[in-house]
């Protein structure tokens, strides 16, 4: 039994290929049966019959949920499986069957509460007070219900396909560099391992050809890219959103006003960012940072390598210390098997953490190579899974549909109470700064770079609706722009650096344009509450607590309003901006 893989056995009775299939197709038929029982009769509902109707469909979320999330993360631990693959097909083909047979719902539920919206307030409807609201803000953006069922259809072997196909690329791609004078064959989850080598000339090497290489492949990702925003310009116009930014606002419950605060307060800070990046250029002895420097080790770093366990002992320990529940959520995902760490080709790039909510329990998939980045990585994904914990304990599946700026929430405030636990456990001066060059790095990244990502996706569809056609050199223009306006000169670019958007799977998911805005979100939104924590001590846990057993039954500008915040003011955004200030001028005291 290798305890850096996860146990998916526990999502489903059976894993028999034939048992999933039909678990499947049982998922579709009952779909089927609802659209039966409630088909033409939503709009005749009263309060206890609406009530009944929710109840009903996150019964059925819950029933089908294990066998979906087991097809979808078998294929994302190793995209090379054919079973997987076999699974994963079937699974999306069943969705989207199901999903259309049950396209009618929203439609005929946002019809109801248009003729009715008192039922929005009624008492019978408390729990779902929220998400009543949400409804009624999508019901106009709603197309008629057989023109749903061809989106999923058109979806299904369009967008998703290229999403898909992203995925599959990257996590098979195979990267030849040479260290040590040592030829190696290296998958993608491992050569980016290689951006936090502590010699420089492998940083840069690594950069440099991982980059090149998907330069190569550039007219598939712009065609990708290309045909992904070509697709949201005209679902946007058939779902008459104001603007390209309205179907992410929509989906992440927040306002315009305070996404483009949030936006501004980050350019009126770039400067603070550079300050960090020119505090680190200079403990590296270096006249400017390379790229390939960002999320570099100084040079005194100790260059600890983690075991598992010793991760594990180090991010149980952070949460823990904040609250033994946290740490006890925590400890769980690893003693039940739920993370995929192990390093191998075929699996995706990147992280993530799935929610189980009928399990009230978590899946996390990393790429584990013992590298302090990866134990906040770590940190960081079991954020997301003491979120699921906590939240399925006090939520229905319903009003668990957190919009993604809250959702990153508990994994950036867990990156911060790792930090806390590494710096009092430094014993030099050398290990305090690494800790909190890491910090900062993660910050700027999370920030900063994903800011340019926000303003690169916007200058994209400034250029289709100028007309240009997005090919790669076009889009890796953009890309630069963006950069830049983060960056100015303080940072030295590898020219391979300018296909930096291709591998960003954030471009390419289905039907969520404008991914990134939400981890710039949460990164101010968390720094602000972190020094609310320090300010307050034990009296915040249960605020902290509060905010991710809420799920989605409150906005996310409702959660900060109980935290004493205003999200639509710049004047609360440079709260997390201080924050980071705090941590820089540290830094720069530690001699």
């Amino acid at each position: 039994m290798n305890e850096m893989q996860w146990d998916l056995s526990q999502l489903v009775e059976s894993t028999d290929k034939a048992y999933i299939i039909n678990r499947l197709e049982e998922m579709v038929a009952e779909a089927g049966a609802m659209r039966e029982q409630y088909k033409g009769k939503i709009g005749s509902l009263d309060a206890p019959g609406l009530y009944a109707l929710l109840e009903a469909q996150d019964s059925f979320s819950l029933k089908y949920e294990g066998v979906a999330m087991y097809c979808n993360l078998l294929y994302s631990a190793d995209t090379t499986n054919p079973e997987a693959q076999h699974l994963n097909d079937a699974m999306r083909r069943a969705g989207t069957r199901a999903g259309q047979q049950l396209a009618f719902m929203e439609i005929e539920m946002g019809e109801l509460l248009a003729a009715r919206p008192e039922l929005v307030r009624a008492p019978e409807l408390a729990e779902y007070h929220h998400l009543l609201e949400r409804i009624q803000r999508r019901a106009p953006h709603q197309l008629a219900e057989r023109e749903e069922q061809l989106v999923m259809s058109k979806d299904q072997n369009g967008i998703d396909a290229w999403s898909q196909l992203q995925e599959d690329w990257l996590s098979t791609r195979t990267f030849k560099i040479t260290i040590d004078g040592e030829e190696k064959v290296l998958p993608y989850g491992q050569i980016i391992g290689l951006y936090e080598d502590p010699r420089r000339e492998v940083r840069r090497e690594a950069n440099s050809i991982v980059y090149r290489d998907l330069g190569k492949d550039e007219i598939m990702w712009a065609s990708a890219l290309r045909s992904i925003c070509a697709d949201h310009i005209q679902m946007c116009e058939w779902r008459k959103y104001p603007s390209v930014l309205t179907q992410s606002l929509i989906s992440n419950d927040v306002e315009e006003e305070a996404i483009l605060a949030l936006m501004r307060t980050v350019e009126n800070n770039v400067e603070v960012y550079r300050r960090y990046l020119r505090v680190k250029a200079r403990l590296m002895n270096l006249p400017r940072l390379g790229n390939w420097d960002l999320i570099a080790p100084l040079p005194n770093d100790p260059g600890k390598k983690y075991t598992w366990s010793e991760a594990r002992s180090s991010v149980v320990e952070a949460y823990t210390r904040f609250d033994e529940e946290f740490g006890q959520h925590a400890d769980d995902m690893y003693g039940q098997r739920r993370i995929d760490a192990e390093v191998r080709k075929g699996k995706v790039s990147g992280a993530f953490c799935a929610s189980w909510l009928a399990g009230q329990s978590a899946f996390v998939l990393q790429s584990f190579n013992g590298l302090v980045g990866d134990v906040y990585t770590q940190a960081h994904e079991l954020g997301h899974a003491i979120h699921a914990c906590l939240g399925s304990r006090a939520q229905r599946p319903s009003n668990y549909e957190i919009g993604s700026c809250i959702a990153e929430c508990g994994s950036t405030f867990g990156e911060l109470l790792l930090t806390e636990h590494l710096l009092s456990n430094s014993a030099s001066n050398a290990e305090k700064q690494a800790v909190l060059c890491k910090v900062l790095d993660e910050f700027g990244m999370a920030a900063f770079q994903v800011s340019a990502r926000y303003f690169f996706e916007q200058s994209i569809y400034g250029a289709i609706k100028a007309g240009k056609f997005l090919d790669g050199e076009t889009l890796s223009s953009l890309w630069t722009a963006a950069r830049d306006r983060i960056y100015g000169d303080a940072v030295e670019w590898l020219p391979e650096m300018k296909w930096e958007w291709t591998m960003k799977l954030h471009y390419y998911i289905p039907n969520y344009r404008f991914y990134n805005y939400p981890y710039v979100f949460a990164q101010l939104f968390v720094f602000a509450m972190y020094r609310l924590y320090r300010e307050q001590g034990e009296a915040f846990v249960p605020k902290v607590k509060a905010l991710l057993s809420a799920g989605s039954s409150r906005s996310p500008g409702q959660l900060a309003r109980e935290l004493g915040f205003d999200i639509t003011t710049e004047e609360f955004w440079q709260k997390g901006i201080r924050q980071a200030e705090e941590f820089i001028t540290q830094l720069e005291k530690i001699q």
